[in-house]
């Protein structure tokens, strides 16, 4: 039995309750998931700055839980948020997010693929997340929907319309093999447009929660988990202690 947390790492519950009914439907008999947001902050991370402010609760959130006795946590975000920084704090805990998990599903599926996000703005972060993944040589292309965040679920026929006619540009212009919804909040969109369409469509909320079942299983069959040494190697504890930054407001951060 494993127990994920899903973050969504912004400071509004719109949409925890029906990923948390996506994520059960979908999931393994014996996982249980709880999708958490955050107390306060921005409504969306499509700006730097709006990114930097959630990563203190975030990190708080992901060590709690796993204090709690989680096995996984999803950071909820296609720009894949303090990915690095939350694998430097837990122990036995596995740690992913969506553009990891999606890119690395991709590549398996197909010789290339094209990522469907909802600006231009939103390209830069990600380019460089797809660099930083090694998978450069395997990026088509990016598509723009010219859509924010915030307008995926409220308007489903033209977010479905304009993802639709970005793909097909994809797969006929640029020779992608795979799709990518290139946010957590195009969720719900991947099975009707992979039918269309006739390549894997790959979703960002499913693809990091089952990348998370799948870690959990490789750690408590094999002991494969999150290396400690170099990249993800955690803060001294004297370190915190001495400078005040073991403790948070929520309580234990790091020990």
């Amino acid at each position: 039995m494993s127990k994920i947390l899903f973050i969504n790492p912004v400071g509004h519950t719109d949409f925890d309750a029906p990923i948390e009914r996506y994520l059960n439907h979908h999931k393994m008999e014996k996982t249980t998931v709880e999708v958490k947001s955050l107390s306060r902050g921005p409504h969306h991370l499509e700006y730097h700055y709006y990114e930097a402010l959630i990563g203190p609760e975030m990190l708080q959130m992901i060590k709690a839980y796993e204090e709690k006795g989680y096995d996984a946590a999803v950071i909820g975000c296609f720009y894949d948020p303090f990915l690095h920084e939350a694998r430097e704090i837990v122990e036995k805990m596995v740690v992913t997010a969506p553009a990891e998990a999606a890119l690395h599903i991709a590549a398996t599926l197909g010789n290339k693929f094209s990522i469907i996000v909802g600006r231009k703005k939103h390209i830069p972060v990600m380019e460089e997340n797809v660099i930083k993944y090694g998978f450069k040589d395997k990026l088509a292309s990016f598509k723009d929907l010219e859509m924010g965040v915030l307008d995926f679920q409220q308007e489903v026929k033209e977010t479905e319309k304009r993802i639709m006619a970005k793909a097909r540009a994809a797969l006929d212009e640029d020779l992608a093999e795979v799709i990518l919804l290139g946010c957590t909040i195009q969720f719900g969109f991947f099975a009707e447009l992979q039918q269309k369409l006739g390549v894997p469509v790959i979703d960002a909320v499913l693809a990091p929660f089952k990348y998370a079942e799948f870690l959990v299983e490789l750690k408590n069959k094999f002991n494969w988990q999150h290396s400690k040494i170099y990249g993800y190697e955690k803060p001294p504890a004297d370190e915190m202690e001495k400078w005040g930054l073991a403790k948070g407001e929520q309580g234990l951060f790091i020990r």
